[in-house]
């Protein structure tokens, strides 16, 4: 089986570990939100490496960045979706804390891609 090359990409690996977190978190929201934070917050977490694999089918680098520009934004919204649920109650402080570090580490990440895929063109 071929492996595309944002499989490869870390970035890629952690926001997809992301997601699968962001999905189980917001299951345990209140069943109002369904089509408020937590389709929200699920769709922000999807864009992330959802943009990184549409990117990578990009002909240029100029290209490929933009696509890494909106997972960028994908991240920054999904952080004010996630101290939202944190003012709201619907999230302990500890999980809140944990997920904003995760999140750090993807949006550093794809801020130092972005930086580099300009770089190359």
């Amino acid at each position: 089986m071929k492996t595309y090359s944002f499989e490869n990409l870390l970035v890629w690996q952690k926001s997809r570990v992301l997601a699968k977190e962001i999905y189980k978190l917001t299951a345990t929201f209140p069943k109002e939100e369904l089509f408020g934070l937590t389709s929200q917050m699920r769709r922000c977490s999807i864009s992330i490496p959802s943009n990184l694999a549409e990117g990578s089918s990009r002909r240029t680098n100029k290209d490929k960045a933009r696509f890494t520009e909106i997972a960028f934004g994908s991240g920054l919204e999904l952080l004010n979706q996630l101290i939202i649920a944190l003012d709201l109650n619907y999230i302990e402080e500890s999980k809140y804390l944990e997920i904003r570090i995760k999140l750090q580490e993807v949006t550093f990440l794809l801020d130092a891609l972005q930086k580099a895929q300009l770089k190359q063109e």
